[in-house]
């Protein structure tokens, strides 16, 4: 159930973490709190619908299941943050370092994370329908069985991503990095993968149906009938 800041809470939090009660106050008090340094602060199911937290370090925070829809996280630090189920609909996280969060069945439809670092993230079973992931840091990071429809990948690094069952219907992939990413059973139908460089990529049983493949670099890849190709080394 989401809850807003209460004086109560914000106690709590105080005693765990980093921020300050000045901090969270006006946290409470204007749902703002712009460069502000909240790390490890436990906002677990608070709503925070069209916040302003840009610039602000919300590293190690707790925000399992929070709203955020709409909220400006710009150039937020949520490095290794809990956003299990939260809704980040509609957020802008552009630039946003997000490293090695913990982003599993999170909502992230229509989000901007262009720019923005998922390195080692976990986006298991994540939504990011048309989501803006531009010139984004996947590398590493899980996203398997993440709802990826019509999302905007172009340049994004995805170099050992894991994307095992991840629906890429109709995503843009051009140019982007997915080297020894894994791609088993994914779907990859009508998306662009122009330029993309695939090399060592495992499509095991991957669907490439009406998929654009031009200039894509197949190198040491497993395609989706398990034969291995080096056309483009």
């Amino acid at each position: 159930m989401l809850t807003r800041l209460t004086a109560l809470t914000i106690a709590a939090t105080m005693l765990a973490s980093s921020a300050s009660a000045d901090e969270l106050q006006t946290l409470m008090d204007t749902n703002n709190c712009l460069r502000c340094d909240l790390g490890l602060a436990d906002l677990s199911g608070v709503n925070l619908a069209g916040a302003d937290l840009r610039s602000t370090n919300l590293a190690g925070a707790n925000l399992t299941e929070a709203d955020l829809t709409g909220a400006k996280l710009r150039n937020t630090n949520l490095t290794g943050a809990n956003l299990t189920g939260a809704d980040l609909t509609g957020a802008d996280l552009t630039e946003a370092n997000l490293t090695e969060a913990d982003l599993t069945g999170a909502d992230l439809t229509e989000a901007n994370l262009a720019g923005a670092s998922l390195a080692g993230a976990n986006l298991a079973e994540a939504d990011l329908t048309l989501a803006d992931l531009t010139g984004t840091n996947l590398g590493g990071a899980n996203l398997t069985e993440a709802n990826l429809l019509a999302a905007y990948l172009a340049g994004a690094n995805l170099a050992g991503a894991n994307l095992t069952g991840a629906d890429l219907t109709l995503a843009s992939l051009t140019e982007a990095n997915l080297l020894a990413a894994n791609l088993t059973e994914a779907d990859l139908t009508e998306a662009n993968l122009a330029g993309a460089n695939l090399g060592g990529a495992n499509l095991t049983e991957a669907n490439l149906g009406r998929a654009n493949m031009n200039g894509a670099i197949i190198c040491n890849t497993i395609m989706p009938d398990d034969s291995v190709l080096f056309s483009g080394c």
